[in-house]
């Protein structure tokens, strides 16, 4: 029997960068038909010049990573481990996880925290609310009446983020916020006509009031990640 022949690789599914290999995705950003390498190369690159252009770091530098075990803080300590080993950047990494005591809700998270500290070879500094605050999430839910947690718990994450970092001498605090979690910001604060807080919305680098440290946002100009 004769061999089947392959079917020829259309040019429009063909990555666009190396016009070699299968594109695998399209940029939301940009509509961009990338290959799975050539999507790394281009994503890591944003982010070195980002790093750059904002000056984010200095050699030395030890930066706690806001590590929620979920899939964009999850990359985050990847791509800062590979840049900062690629480019020489200095840098101390520092995984640093809240633990708000919701039963049910951050097991599975703070499991996925541990394994990256293996994979990634950092430390991991896993902070609870019962330590800071005397109080559990679900303690404070079953006191206040109210049937969601997150009216008090994004205010107290905030603040436990920085205490944290504190604690281990650390001023500086990266968080995997990326384009889309920009973008809902902004709109939040147009819908509730926080002009105040509107100017500040799309800032790499921000610093609460009356607090040293500071927080990045390395992926400011990177897409939700899990639309690939």
């Amino acid at each position: 029997m004769p061999e089947p022949t392959k079917k020829p690789v259309k040019v429009s599914q063909l990555c666009e960068l190396c016009h070699s290999r299968k594109a695998v995705m399209k940029r939301p950003k940009n509509l961009q038909k990338l290959c799975k390498q050539c999507f790394f190369h281009v994503f890591e690159t944003e982010i070195h010049l980002t790093i750059k252009k904002e000056q984010l770091f200095h050699k030395g530098e030890r930066v706690a990573i806001g590590a929620s075990g979920g899939k964009d803080s999850t990359v985050l300590a990847s791509i800062l481990k590979t840049l900062n080993e690629r480019y020489n950047y200095g840098l101390e990494l520092v995984l640093l996880s809240i633990d708000e005591g919701i039963v049910g809700y951050r097991d599975d998270s703070l499991a996925t925290v541990k394994r990256n500290q293996k994979q990634y070879e950092m430390p991991l500094e896993i902070v609870s609310y019962r330590d800071l605050y005397n109080w559990t999430m679900d303690e404070i839910v079953a006191c206040s009446g109210i049937k969601s947690s997150c009216t008090y718990c994004g205010v107290l994450r905030r603040q436990a983020l920085d205490r944290g970092a504190l604690k281990l001498g650390i001023y500086h605090v990266v968080t995997g916020h990326n384009a889309d979690d920009m973008a809902e910001t902004v709109l939040m604060n147009l819908l509730r006509g926080d002009t105040a807080r509107l100017e500040n919305s799309v800032n790499v680098t921000t610093k609460s009031s009356g607090s040293p440290i500071k927080r990045s946002k390395p992926f400011n100009v990177a897409e939700e990640f899990g639309k690939y």
